[in-house]
């Protein structure tokens, strides 16, 4: 019984096109029901937990109307910002903090002239349809590509928080899908990720080992431009004001003011485990040094499949950074479609299918999972998927290499 369970795991020949249609479609309509019935029993803009709709965007907001005002230092003042966000609403929406670089606030500002609950869907809906767009491009052709991301639940907790997911997600795929078509735009679009770099750790390391030179001076050039433009913008007070905050997000990670069970890194799990803060920043570093190797190897193999090294990126990046919470898995979107459209091509090897499908849910379960039971799976779920594709990767550089002789390579 148990090995009957390891190969139907293994090959999930039960996962076919009809069932994955069914599962999306499910999940749409709950994700999107759910989310609809929450907004309709709101009141005034406050939902039934006391909570104003879109909550972080509510710092985005209040960031910018701290700039507009002409103190645009204040954003990264936990005080001053709380206060700001207390005044803008009915209801106290409780700590706040504003954690982001200055040339984030170069986007932000925009909002911040319009009333919250105008500047709440606007922004939601410009940069949701910009994460659309780039994730599209990942995609194979086929008529249900839209309700594949639509269901996403990474798209729901993106869009109940108000939070920025969609806009670094469309940098990074858009940046990513252009870097061999259009270098120099890819290094623009990838440079802007200077306003969450995070979610770009794994970029720098690609433009420099696969050689993509010209890519590489344009995201610098790029990155470069929206620092300065903060700096003139809104003062060289800011840099300070940013870097005295940054202690509050090490204080964030360190004492848990975020509960790590929100959270989906290697340090947050083992934070949710009681491990220690050392232990579990050594436990980081251990996962994100194998995952930089690997990265590394791939972008140095002779016959990656397109866009191969690319979807590793993000799978890396998201096993990189020790603070990353659920809803940053918009861009997991990358490496998920990357995966699913090499399987469609040469046919799914083992274990591929599974790791889809639990990829695919993980931004549904992992939060509540770590809540109830304390059993942090993200790492786990995202280590599998980035083996899956570094493997999907370097098995067409071993079949390219020359050994001497006529070879066929066995398939599992």
């Amino acid at each position: 019984m148990p090995g009957r369970m390891i190969i139907a795991l293994r090959h999930a020949d039960w996962f076919d096109a009809s069932r994955a249609r069914g599962y999306r479609l499910v999940l749409a309509l709950v994700l999107f029901g759910g989310a609809a019935g929450w907004i309709l029993l709101s009141r005034h803009g406050i939902d039934r937990a006391g909570k104003p709709l879109g909550t972080d965007f509510l710092a985005f907001w209040s960031a910018a109307r701290l700039a507009l005002a002409g103190t645009p230092e204040a954003a990264w003042n936990i005080v001053r910002i709380a206060a700001a966000e207390r005044a803008a609403m009915p209801v106290d929406p409780g700590p706040s903090s504003f954690l982001y670089p200055p040339p984030f606030l170069l986007f932000c500002v925009p909002f911040g002239l319009a009333p919250y609950f105008v500047a709440l869907p606007l922004w939601l809906a410009l940069t949701g349809a910009a994460y659309f767009a780039a994730t599209r491009l990942w995609l194979p052709a086929h008529r249900g590509a839209i309700l594949t991301i639509a269901a996403f639940p990474a798209v729901m907790s993106n869009l109940g928080h108000g939070q920025n997911g969609f806009l670094t997600a469309a940098l990074l795929g858009s940046g990513l899908w252009l870097l061999d078509r259009r270098p120099v735009v890819a290094g623009l679009l990838l440079g802007a990720l200077v306003i969450k770099p995070q979610i770009a750790l794994g970029v720098p390391i690609l433009l420099l080992a696969g050689g993509h030179w010209r890519a590489l001076l344009a995201a610098l050039g790029s990155a470069a431009t929206l620092c300065l433009a903060a700096t003139l913008c809104f003062g060289d007070r800011v840099w300070t004001a940013f870097f005295e905050g940054a202690r509050l997000g090490r204080a964030i990670l360190d004492h848990g003011l975020v509960e790590p069970e929100k959270m989906v890194s290697s340090f947050a799990a083992l934070r949710v485990l009681h491990v220690s803060p050392a232990p579990a920043y050594a436990g980081q570093m251990v996962v994100a040094a194998i995952a930089v190797l690997a990265l590394i190897r791939v972008c140095r193999a002779q016959a990656v499949p397109a866009g191969g090294a690319a979807a590793l990126t993000v799978a890396v990046t998201l096993l990189m950074s020790p603070f990353l919470l659920d809803y940053d898995l918009t861009v997991a979107a990358i490496p998920l479609a990357w995966l699913f459209s090499e399987g469609l091509r040469r046919g799914f090897r083992p274990w591929e299918k599974l790791a889809l499908l639990l990829g695919y849910l993980l931004p549904l379960v992992a939060r509540p999972l770590a809540l109830a039971t304390g059993v942090p799976v993200a790492p786990l779920i995202l280590a599998a998927l980035a083996i899956l594709i570094a493997r999907a990767a370097l098995w067409n550089d071993a079949a390219a290499q020359p050994t001497g002789r006529s070879k066929t390579v066995a398939r599992p």
